[in-house]
């Protein structure tokens, strides 16, 4: 409970936490309009590809024009501002640069600036949970070799949920399993950027369509996102993915201690200690009343009647054997948390949730029937979602990882609901991405090997 303070001791010292943001998208926004009056913590640049749309957002975010007119790093450094610029390479490498945040959302990217971060000594926050997904504990391992923290994005669920995972698991309780709410149909699973906007509409009033991303928006909604994120979350805390993955069980938020329990206690899950996503909506198309749509949750068990009984006392949710109970987290603000992760890192040399192991791995699935010659187009897109798999029937079976599934060519007609193989795609093995995926593939030939 001392961020604050070793914050303030920073800034007394004239040496505030220098960051770097790779990445102006909304996560990234968000958290610009907190770092800007967060004492003892200097953003020296912010690095994306379109430098206009990076300035239009600090402007979105309440800056000052002054603040981000820095002309270069030194600049930026010496009078307190920060440096819009095209060039990320750079401000990974300045030495005067602690912590850099990654916030593109590619894969691809994420993978090769967690690489130089870690290879020029800095601290990496990565918001960017699908090349988590992909290659985080390797990551993970090679940054822990090097020195420096590597760490999910506080405000993200993956982080929140883990960090509930940690607080059970210290207070000396049993998890049984953790996850976080969405809203999600069967149906959903074959939804695409242009049929997106008939469930958006539903419970979104986006009244300028050219405002947001229908590709991006759609991964959330066709079950990829949470496939990602609970991959996260596992190889985060050594809980399993359930064998066909997330099942989306609706739940109110007062019965997730009911509903996420093995089913051999009348619940839906296929054993304890996994990953379980619930859903806002019924399998009418109806609403959950008092849902956890925007929320994170863990249910735990304890062998001790006396704290069964206080579970009741102190209204911790039980279920109605009294075994299971849950705690639970209504919302998360994404990028207005993030700092958390940031001082943590930087000050307390401590991640916010990392990756341990090699647990969960999110699988490309067909949406449709395809066909050899076909180019996917990778998450969100009209050809794949993200299935959660178990770490050991992907290394098995040889399947495809969701965030490599992107601008490359089947080789071989695919069924709808099939999960796809390296073996179906022309891929390239000189890739960054690939090159450290098949490089955490060895490393963890057998799954639930220690990570660090």
């Amino acid at each position: 409970m001392n961020l604050h303070r070793m914050l303030l001791e920073r800034k007394a010292a004239g040496k505030p936490v220098t960051v770097a943001i790779i990445g102006a998208g909304k996560f990234g926004t968000m958290f610009l309009s907190q770092a800007r009056n967060t004492d003892g913590m200097h953003i020296v640049g912010v690095a994306d590809l379109n430098t206009n749309r990076a300035r239009s957002q600090l402007k979105l975010a309440c800056w000052p024009d002054e603040q981000y007119a820095a002309a270069t790093i030194d600049d930026a450094l010496k009078n307190g501002a920060t440096l819009i610029s095209d060039n990320a390479d750079s401000l990974i490498t300045h030495p005067a640069v602690e912590v850099i945040i990654e916030a593109t959302g590619d894969p691809g990217a994420g993978i090769a600036f967690a690489l130089k971060a870690i290879e020029h000594g800095k601290h990496i926050i990565m918001v960017n949970v699908e090349a988590d997904a992909v290659a985080g504990p390797i990551l993970a391992r090679k940054a822990k070799a090097a020195g420096v923290v590597y760490s999910l994005a506080w405000g993200d669920q993956p982080a929140l949920i883990a960090d509930h995972v940690d607080w059970a698991r210290a207070a000396g309780f049993k998890v049984v399993s953790a996850g976080k709410g969405t809203r999600y149909h069967p149906t959903y699973h074959q939804s695409t950027p242009d049929t997106v906007w008939d469930i958006l509409d539903k419970y979104m009033k986006i009244k300028d369509r050219n405002s947001i991303n229908p590709k991006m928006f759609n991964s959330f909604v066709d079950g990829t996102k949470s496939g990602i994120e609970m991959t996260a979350v596992c190889n985060a805390t050594g809980l399993h993915s359930q064998a066909e993955g997330l099942s989306f069980p609706p739940a109110t938020r007062f019965e997730h201690a009911e509903i996420c329990k093995p089913k051999a206690d009348g619940g839906v899950l296929e054993r304890a200690g996994v990953t379980e996503v619930t859903s806002s909506v019924y399998r009418d198309g109806t609403d959950v009343p008092h849902s956890l749509v925007m929320g994170t949750y863990v249910v735990f068990e304890s062998d001790s009647a006396y704290s069964e009984e206080c579970f009741r006392e102190y209204s911790m949710l039980p279920d109605k054997s009294g075994k299971y109970s849950c705690l639970y987290r209504p919302i998360h603000m994404i990028g207005l948390e993030l700092g958390i992760s940031v001082a943590s890192a930087a000050l307390r040399k401590e991640a916010t949730g990392a990756p341990i192991m090699f647990n969960s791995d999110v699988v490309a699935t067909a949406k449709r029937a395809l066909k050899a010659g076909e180019m996917l187009d990778g998450e969100g897109g009209f050809c794949v979602w993200g299935k959660q798999t178990p770490a050991s029937a992907s290394l098995d079976q040889g399947y495809l990882p969701l965030g490599l599934a992107h601008n490359v060519k089947l080789k071989a007609d695919i069924a709808e609901g099939q999960r796809l193989k390296w073996s179906d795609v022309a891929y390239d093995p000189a890739n960054i991405a690939v090159k450290v995926r098949r490089e955490m593939e060895a490393a963890f030939a057998r799954p639930n090997t220690q990570a660090a």
